[in-house]
Parts: C-alpha cells; sequence; structure tokens
C-alpha cells in the first residue's frame, strides 16, 4: 500500500469536505477543474457545498454526496455546561456529480420535520453524519444517521430509506444498536453484500463494529467491541488489497487531535493500530479537520 498517496487523498477528504462547505456566500456558477482544501468549494449552481459530515454512494455511474445541510447560526445553548455548539437541524442535503469535482445540488432528501417539538427531526435536535448504502436484494438506498437530542444524551442511530438516490427519504425512526450508545457512526457495504456499521459507544470509550441484517434496516445482534477505552470516534472505512482500513479520531470535544489509522484481515477485528495516516503542517491535528470517508475512486 502506498501510504504517502493515501495520506494525501485522506488530507483532501479531511480538508476539503470539512472546511469548504459552510460559508454562505453565492459565487456565479463555472465548471470546477480543481478544488483547494479549505478554500470554498461551490456546486454547479455557484454555491457553498453544504454537506457537513457526510458519505458518498457511487451507483450507476453517478456519484452522490449526502450530508448534515447547515443553515442558521451556530449557538451555545444558554442551559449547556460543556461546549455543545450546535446548529438547528435543517435535514439532509444531497448533491450528484460524474467527475467528483463539479457537484450538482438534489435538494434536502430528508427534511426537518418542524411541527413535531420530540421528533428526531424537529430543528431543536441533533442529526450527524448521515450516510447512505444501497440494498441491492430489496433495491432500497437506506441512510444511517448519528441522532441525538440537544444535550447528547440520547446517542442512538436513525434510519431512513427511499427508492431513489435522491430521495424522498422516509424515517423509520431511532434506537440504540445492540442496546449500545451510538454516537459518531458510519456504514460499510462489503464486496458479499453484507452492510455493517461502525459507532462510537460507551461514553465515546469503544468503537462497535455491527453486521446489520439482509435489509440494512437494523442491527443483527451479532457485533465486536474494538478499541475499548481507547477513546476513538469519527470512524471512515475503506477495503484495499483484501484488507480493512478505519480511519478514526481521539475524542478531545471540539479540538481537533491526531488521527489514527488501523487496518484488520477481517472486518469484525482484530484491528491493529498502525499509526497517523496524515503528514505535512498540522498533520498531529487533523489539519483541524476530522476523519469521516473514503471513498474508493479506480
Amino acid at each position: 500500500m502506498n501510504m504517502n498517496r493515501h495520506c494525501r487523498i485522506i488530507k483532501c477528504i479531511l480538508s476539503g469536505v470539512v472546511c469548504a462547505l459552510l460559508l454562505p456566500v453565492s459565487m456565479q456558477a463555472q465548471k470546477n477543474t480543481t478544488f483547494i482544501p479549505g478554500q470554498v468549494w461551490n456546486d454547479t449552481d455557484g454555491n457553498p457545498i453544504n454537506a457537513h459530515g457526510g458519505g458518498l454512494l457511487y451507483h450507476n455511474g453517478i456519484y452522490y454526496w449526502y450530508g448534515e445541510y447547515k443553515k442558521g447560526k451556530t449557538i451555545l445553548p444558554d442551559w449547556a455546561t460543556w461546549e455543545c455548539y450546535r446548529t438547528d437541524v435543517t435535514g439532509v442535503g444531497c448533491y450528484s456529480s460524474k467527475d467528483l469535482l463539479n457537484w450538482k445540488f438534489e435538494g434536502i432528501v430528508l427534511p426537518a420535520v418542524k411541527d413535531d417539538p420530540n421528533h428526531d427531526l424537529h430543528p431543536s435536535k441533533v442529526l450527524e453524519r448521515p450516510k447512505v448504502i444501497f440494498n441491492k436484494k430489496t433495491g432500497k438506498f437506506v441512510m444511517w444517521a448519528h441522532v441525538e437530542s440537544a444535550d447528547y444524551s440520547k446517542a442512538c442511530a436513525g434510519v431512513a430509506v427511499a427508492d431513489s438516490p435522491v430521495g424522498p427519504f422516509v424515517y423509520q425512526g431511532s434506537f440504540r444498536p445492540n442496546n449500545a450508545m451510538s454516537r459518531d457512526q458510519t456504514v460499510f457495504v462489503d464486496d458479499d453484500g453484507r452492510a455493517y456499521q461502525f459507532y462510537s459507544s460507551e461514553n465515546n470509550e469503544t468503537m462497535y463494529i455491527s453486521l446489520l441484517t439482509d435489509d440494512y434496516l437494523k442491527p443483527s445482534g451479532r457485533f465486536t467491541r474494538n478499541f475499548v477505552k481507547e477513546s476513538r470516534e469519527a470512524p471512515a472505512v475503506f477495503k484495499y488489497n483484501g484488507k480493512y482500513y478505519m480511519l478514526s479520531s481521539g475524542c478531545t470535544g471540539w479540538d481537533p487531535n491526531v488521527a489514527e489509522i488501523a487496518v484488520a484481515d477481517s472486518i469484525m477485528g482484530t484491528w491493529k493500530t498502525i499509526g497517523n495516516p496524515c503528514t505535512g503542517p498540522d498533520a498531529d491535528k487533523t489539519f483541524y479537520a476530522q476523519s469521516n470517508y473514503v471513498q474508493p475512486v479506480t
């Protein structure tokens, strides 16, 4: 494995996706030929891409980028006893592209529910790290996300389903998978069609890996506990040359920290940490970003 090449790719993913999304400036549309991590990345309408904490899906020759659609001010609630800065939930946005450079805004595919203050998707709640996978058996597009109360005490996974990659997604509800807290999370489909949820649990002290049911809608009951008491979050998983790799972050709230990459021969573990995948200036702070998703490109 050429680690230097992958570190460069990872740096682009970390810096570009996290830093280029939230600036509220509208600019004239023009075709992108490159993007620069840390600078504004516009969609085909000339607006900054707004898809925080998201993931990609490649389906029928098109890439789809899903992420938290952020709109409004970032605030610290009056009741807060820690730095739980938040922005009202707007929903999950979707963009499409054939070249990974020029992204068309497809709309809000899972909108907030404004008329029910108890709903998981009410603007007062928290919605993070949405990921979408396609189930070839059912023909459904399945979204998993971290859903929370405003004070981060809920610690649940939420699931939504659609017939099309551009929605609309129908929310199915939330739960604690395997009766365990579920915060930072991702989902991964292996070559055999089996899907897994990776999620930070036990107050972010342990990483769970959970095999999903054949319809991808809930846990199968088979899971492993990994990095016990090591406090890892922000999992991003990919497969390369028959081995599984997981990027993750330390748990320091909203402050940046050193990333780690781990490798395993089996997706359920055992996982071996092999160091910081980042190189160059600010590598010890993961370029002031956090691992989120890795998209294989052939």
